[in-house]
């Protein structure tokens, strides 16, 4: 029984041996993650617990080694408020804060969205806010934080203005000390009313 016990561990020594020993594959290129089509995405930050954003996108990837999902094609992006209870429970309706029309973003690990070229209009204030970038200085959109780009370009009622690495929250507050240009009236006679411009 000894013997047989002996060979048979032998035999496993031999076979590990030639195994470790065999040539491998190069997976350096190898391909990692998700490639979906005609997708709706639904994404729950984190960082901004009472916002959603909802995505509908012709293709999704996901590369996990990278922690960066890609959408491409996209045909819409929203912002959501989800309403509590008064006992602080979420109740399951949601109210739209915000769109974001861009061709392709990617949304990184941590919940962040990063795009080259984006419009985002924000519903309480009316406001429509055009932003480039470029790879190496993208649009950033930071959750619970608010969004930043090198150049933009805010319109709303009473405001018509060019930014230089523009940083500002949901609310139109600015976080920084941007550079700016004034581009048109800031007397306009337009208000925004249940997320409509209205004439006064």
């Amino acid at each position: 029984m000894q013997k047989v016990g002996l060979t048979f561990l032998l035999a496993l020594l031999a076979f590990a041996l030639i195994f470790a020993l065999l040539p491998t594959q190069d997976q350096t290129n190898a391909e990692t993650g998700a490639h979906l089509q005609d997708v709706q995405l639904t994404l729950y930050p984190m960082r901004d617990p009472d916002a959603v954003w909802r995505f509908s996108a012709a293709r999704v990837n996901n590369d996990p080694i990278a922690g960066v999902t890609t959408l491409t094609d996209l045909g819409g992006g929203q912002r959501l408020l989800r309403h509590k209870t008064p006992q602080g429970q979420y109740s399951g309706q949601e109210e739209l804060d915000a769109t974001l029309s861009t061709q392709t973003l990617r949304i990184d690990n941590q919940d962040d969205i990063l795009t080259e070229q984006a419009r985002m209009t924000l519903v309480k204030s009316c406001a429509d806010i055009d932003m480039i970038g470029d790879a190496g200085n993208p649009v950033k959109i930071q959750q619970g934080v608010g969004f930043s780009a090198p150049r933009t370009v805010l319109n709303a009622p009473g405001m018509n203005v060019k930014f230089e690495n523009l940083q500002m929250d949901f609310e139109t507050t600015i976080l920084n000390q941007p550079r700016m240009t004034i581009l048109g009236d800031l007397d306009s006679k337009e208000r925004c009313v249940n997320g409509r411009r209205v004439k006064s």
